[in-house]
């Protein structure tokens, strides 16, 4: 069964990662992504790096998503930027709330990014599919769990077209949240977000930052192996290939790879899989 996929990127800082990242790119084109997504910083820090890099995969060939976010933005700011892409030909955005650089207030003229989702409807009806971000494990910031799968649900109601979750390592969160929000009338098809596990250090402390759960057992068994790198990276790639399997066969709409520009980790799941 072919299954749709799609990659992750982040705009590189420097000549070195720019070029380093085109390489990367051309290694993962050859499993035929249906687009590739290029990261917003906070506050739209890095919005040159992200339009620059959008403009190399399209010129590339491939579809490229830019990550669009809208706190502390003004309306016309948010326009402009929606003119620039159009003009790009992006056809397709990942529209987010997004976070403000530290030390900014909240100022702005968008509180959700479901304002944001209403918004890029009206300025441009259906010239971009929008895809918006869904947290199978709960978002950090929500009050309650209910209150997060409200505002999925708003923003699904606002205009989206599909989502692509956090990445997490519970094919039954995912499987809940996808009941939850069915039932509450968001019908859009909802891509898993896969990360591949490389480095314990660094997922453990990125995941405690952003909310993602590690699951006791993997955690464990992370530790567990020190400094053995190449232990974690073949213990991570059975997590993983077992996690996108068991997605794959749940009837998942398709997988979403957060590659960290990196290209290995990413063909490794592929080969495994045999997409």
């Amino acid at each position: 069964m072919t299954l749709p996929i799609s990659f992750e990127f982040f705009p590189p800082k420097t000549p070195e990662g720019a070029d380093k990242l085109r390489t990367v790119r051309q290694a993962l084109y050859a499993h035929r992504p249906d687009f590739c997504s290029v990261t917003f910083g906070a506050g739209g820090s890095t919005q040159d790096g992200t339009f620059a890099t959008v403009r190399d995969i399209l010129a590339e060939g491939q579809q490229a998503a830019s990550h669009f976010s809208c706190i502390g933005a003004t309306k016309a700011r948010v326009r402009e930027q929606l003119a620039t892409l159009k003009a790009m030909g992006v056809r397709r955005l990942v529209a987010l709330r997004g976070d403000l650089p530290s030390g900014y207030g909240m100022g702005g003229e968008f509180t959700y990014a479901s304002d944001l989702v209403a918004f890029i409807r009206a300025e441009t009806g259906d010239h971009f599919h929008i895809e918006v971000a869904a947290y199978p494990e709960v978002h950090p910031q929500a009050r309650s769990a209910e209150a997060d799968l409200k505002a999925y649900v708003a923003k699904v109601k606002a205009g989206a077209d599909s989502a692509i979750t956090q990445y997490f390592y519970s094919a039954d969160a995912y499987a809940r949240f996808v009941d939850d929000t069915l039932a509450m009338g968001a019908t859009v098809p909802v891509v898993p977000g896969i990360m591949p596990i490389t480095n314990s250090s660094q997922l453990l402390r990125f995941s405690d930052a952003c909310g993602a759960e590690v699951p006791r057992w993997i955690r464990l068994r992370l530790q567990g192996f020190g400094d053995d790198t190449a232990s974690i990276k073949a213990f991570g790639l059975d997590v993983v290939s077992g996690l996108c399997e068991q997605l794959r066969r749940a009837g998942a709409p398709g997988l979403h790879f957060y590659t960290m520009n990196q290209s290995v980790p990413t063909l490794a799941l592929l080969d495994r899989m045999g997409v």
